[in-house]
């Protein structure tokens, strides 16, 4: 019972729009951008930004980096059977393969849910009769422009053989989903958006999200 409230009171934390209006936190306002770097996936912003008078203190002006990428999806892929459909590759930036969800970025021209769909058919070889958005996070605010948009795809059956980008390498795990929160309490599943995206899933089942999530 105690969970099941914790749960909802987050749910209904979610699904309320953010007003930057109501915050008393002061605004920074750019000055001058220039591209610092651009790179396959992603490109880095720098900006030289001055924050917004506030009274009695002095203005405060520095030059940022951010990282500009395109947004980002993530897919709970559910069979009929209840089965998450996690997959394994290797990750360069930790050196080892991590367990995860399907997804990936939105090409230009995409909509997120197509990008969704995209991605579970050609990493997994399935697809859903059923799709619905759980969230949307924004993957790390303080150096990241792009967000992160959720959906939950429900009655996920294997059509063909998956389809890989050129360098990717996965294997495939379908898992009782009543394995996946001791997975998670193990250490087992360490991607942050993928925990995230588990917390969005475990919401849903609760009852707790809003019936139209909101968005970033």
């Amino acid at each position: 019972m105690r969970r099941s409230l914790a749960l909802a009171r987050l749910g209904r934390y979610l699904g309320v729009v953010r007003d930057p209006s109501l915050s008393n936190v002061p605004a920074w306002r750019p000055l001058e951008t220039r591209e610092a770097m651009r790179c396959r996936v992603f490109s880095v912003r720098a900006a030289l930004q001055r924050e917004d008078p506030v009274p009695g203190e002095p203005q405060k002006e520095g030059e940022f980096y951010v990282i500009d990428a395109p947004d980002w999806v993530n897919v709970v892929a559910l069979t009929e059977a209840d089965e998450l459909l996690l997959i394994e590759q290797w990750r360069h930036g930790v050196e080892h393969t991590t367990l995860e969800i399907p997804g990936g970025m939105v090409d230009p021209g995409e909509t997120p849910l197509e990008a969704a769909r995209r991605e579970l058919l050609e990493e997994t070889g399935y697809r859903a009769t059923s799709w619905a958005p759980l969230g949307c996070v924004e993957p790390n605010p303080a150096i990241q422009s792009n967000r992160c948009h959720t959906f939950v795809a429900l009655g996920c059956a294997r059509v063909g053989a998956p389809r890989f980008d050129g360098n990717e390498r996965i294997h495939l795990h379908p898992t009782p989903y009543t394995e996946v929160p001791p997975m998670l309490a193990r250490g087992r599943i360490t991607h942050a958006l993928v925990v995230a995206a588990l917390a969005f899933e475990a919401l849903r089942r609760a009852g707790a999200l809003a019936a139209a999530p909101a968005a970033c």
